[in-house]
């Protein structure tokens, strides 16, 4: 097969009819702390919020007549969906887009809008996937891939052209957001061949690094299961000619945890007043994360905000990750003695710092355990504050990293149970009804569920907390449960947060 020649089709590219050509915009706060030049490409302000309609379009605006005719068909959770809706509303074409039975109504109704047909299929974006191309099969669509087509891809290289044309003085580097790899790949494939001195820079999420993992085997790796915080870029396995290009362009990639970004949707609200999506937060989440690594100064650091499709819901839960993030929040376990005057001394040992949660229970007779919340300035104060509490003879744990204090144990603290043969496991069940029924009638029926919590975050998935009482030698069984009910999970039993508090 011949090599596409990239620059061609990116100069050729057919965007403009749907897109626009998005402000490169400096923000000044941002900068100001980095200590660098921060510039935002703002695909946000795109018509479906999101960058995915430029290759959307110019892929089905280079189809035959007749294939367009016959109608398009796409599987997508949110952004592609949009973006292939409205190439078919403006290409006036059928298209139908296979979403996942998960899918926020709010994304399903914004396609529905366009004029698109919505199947929804499966849990999952694989699901999906698989059953569009059946589909695609039968009625003789064409199938619009959201990354892994070289006319997608130069769609999404006009935004590497726009960058170079809106900002000709130099450029240290341009960080781009991750999932299947097209949006960095057509622009890696455009500034790559003209500006080759800038850094390309992806930045994935810490649990759905596929383009990570595969670049450092070598090889496209598929992923047993991916983190949906950033829906936008959940892909288990990167495509053909994206991993082909990345690995001869991109510089480097970056990984960062959902605490990064939810900080960094703090930092572009602070800036610009706009609400970007997790995903469309990535690439200044990495941003951020390079300029403290590297320690870079006065450099031009480009960051692509690719999308602002956020579900109000998930706000609530970006606002207290957020604090956490720019380590502005710790997060402390305390054993203070169980005797008068000790929560006193205790307060004055933690000084004027505003308390955002406090918990506590009696429970010993000789000591107590408290689970606090202290704003900070940073990192480091959080440190001098452990060393303070443990100079004063607290036993002190810092738990500001630890998923299950930051998730569930900060809502659920309320004193230790003697629970025989507990085992505690962490959860992401899909937001569907039936998740939990499915849960339960898949487990063993001489296991009692000792501890559950569930707190609606706004995303498609839900965190779940679950205690259950299962024997030691029931352990192989427990494993073919866990893989049969196919949820992502973590092990908490060994947790700190659970045995100070819960267990």
């Amino acid at each position: 097969m011949k090599v596409p020649d990239y620059l061609q089709r990116i100069l050729g590219a057919r965007v403009y009819d749907v897109a626009i050509e998005s402000p490169l915009d400096f923000a000044p706060n941002l900068s100001k702390r980095l200590h660098n030049r921060v510039l935002i490409k703002r695909e946000d302000l795109q018509p479906v919020f999101s960058f995915k309609l430029r290759g959307a379009y110019n892929k089905m605006v280079k189809l035959p007549k007749a294939a367009r005719d016959r109608g398009v068909i796409a599987a997508s959770a949110g952004n592609h969906a949009q973006g292939v809706a409205l190439a078919a509303q403006k290409l006036r074409c059928k298209a139908t887009i296979v979403m996942p039975v998960t899918t926020p109504q709010i994304k399903v109704d914004a396609v529905r809008a366009r004029g698109a047909r919505v199947v929804l299929h499966g849990d999952s974006y694989d699901a999906a996937f698989a059953h569009a191309k059946i589909i695609e099969q039968k009625q003789q669509f064409t199938f619009v891939h959201p990354y892994d087509d070289p006319d997608v891809i130069a769609g999404q290289g006009t935004i590497g052209m726009e960058i170079l044309r809106q900002h000709a003085e130099p450029i240290h580097a341009i960080f781009v957001p991750v999932g299947g790899g097209g949006l960095i790949a057509g622009i890696a494939a455009y500034v790559k061949r003209l500006r080759p001195e800038i850094k390309i820079i992806g930045v994935e999420p810490e649990d759905a690094d596929a383009m990570y993992q595969s670049l450092k085997a070598g090889k496209r790796v598929k992923l047993d299961q991916v983190g949906l915080f950033a829906d936008g870029v959940a892909v288990k396995q990167v495509g053909v000619e994206t991993f082909r290009l990345c690995r001869t362009l991109v510089d480097d990639i970056i990984r960062v945890d959902t605490d990064a970004m939810c900080a960094a949707i703090k930092d572009v609200f602070t800036d610009t007043r706009v609400i970007l999506e997790p995903a469309g937060a990535l690439a200044i989440a990495g941003a951020k994360a390079y300029a403290q690594k590297s320690r870079a100064k006065a450099q031009t650091l480009v960051a692509v905000a690719s999308g602002a499709n956020m579900n109000f819901d998930r706000l609530r839960f970006v606002a207290e990750e957020a604090e956490l993030g720019e380590h502005r929040e710790a997060i402390l376990a305390v054993t203070i003695p169980e005797r008068p005057g000790s929560f006193k001394t205790f307060c004055e040992l933690l000084g004027p710092r505003n308390v955002t949660e406090f918990n506590y229970r009696y429970d010993d007779p000789a000591s107590a355990q408290v689970f606090v919340g202290v704003q900070v300035s940073n990192r480091d104060e959080t440190a001098r504050l452990v060393r303070a509490l443990r100079r004063a003879g607290l036993t002190t744990h810092d738990l500001s990293n630890n998923d299950l204090a930051k998730l569930h144990v900060r809502h659920t603290v309320g004193g230790h149970a003697a629970v025989k043969n507990e085992i505690l496991y962490r959860f992401e069940f899909p937001e569907r009804p039936g998740a939990l029924i499915r849960f339960l009638t898949s487990m063993s029926r001489g296991w009692n569920i000792s501890l559950f919590h569930y707190r609606n975050h706004g995303a498609d998935h839900g965190r779940v907390l679950v205690g259950m009482q299962v024997p030691a030698s029931d352990k192989k069984e427990f494993q073919r449960f866990l893989d049969k009910i196919g949820y992502p999970y973590c092990d908490e039993t060994r947790n700190p947060a659970y045995r100070l508090f819960l267990g």
